[in-house]
């Protein structure tokens, strides 16, 4: 199957949506507890516009339907949607800060296919043409062997307190890019 790799657009906020909340629930289940999941669904989880705004946000699509998403920040956010309640705008320094990999989600159908295997190469593709020598993204806890796999480490565990209270375990994770890219 031949699948198309591009960049999100405004209008596939709802499809992201709801792919996301698709992904979470179907593949977050091992992992987190139902309440859990539909808690971070307000906030922790879902459409942050600014990536899209910032035209560093992907989609893969079949056929028209979106399939996984993911992208990159050069922003202060390691993640959450638009109604995350910490969120910082400010850009960051490529010298001295790392790139913010962010919201990766891929439709259950598809998961294990590489589709996010590919949006990773292309996010760090993207984030060494734009200057940085790290990345950093917060895992949940069913991303950890994807990230550990490619080349990401942790080392522990945090909790993070979502909008209504509830908490969430997450594994912030770092790379170091292997080389940095020439943009002259």
């Amino acid at each position: 199957m031949k699948y198309l790799l591009r960049l999100a657009e405004h209008s596939d906020s709802e499809s992201i949506t709801t792919l996301i909340k698709l992904s979470a629930r179907k593949l977050g289940v091992e992992f987190y507890q139902p309440e859990i999941i539909e808690s971070a669904l307000k906030g922790a989880f879902g459409v942050d516009t600014q990536l899209i705004k910032d035209r560093t946000y992907y989609v893969i699509e079949d056929n028209k339907n979106l399939i996984a998403c993911g992208g990159w920040s050069f922003r202060k956010t390691l993640f959450g949607s638009d109604s995350n309640n910490s969120r910082d705008s400010a850009k960051l320094n490529p010298e001295t800060e790392a790139a913010k990999i962010r919201a990766f989600f891929i439709h259950p159908d598809y998961a294990r296919l590489g589709l996010g295997k590919t949006l990773l190469n292309t996010c760090e593709q993207q984030v060494q043409q734009a200057g940085f020598r790290e990345t950093q993204l917060m895992s949940t806890l069913s991303g950890i062997k994807f990230y550990e796999k490619n080349g990401y480490i942790g080392k522990k565990f945090t909790m993070h307190k979502m909008n209504d209270g509830t908490d969430i375990k997450f594994f912030p994770m770092n790379k170091v890019l292997s080389k940095r890219i020439n943009t002259d």
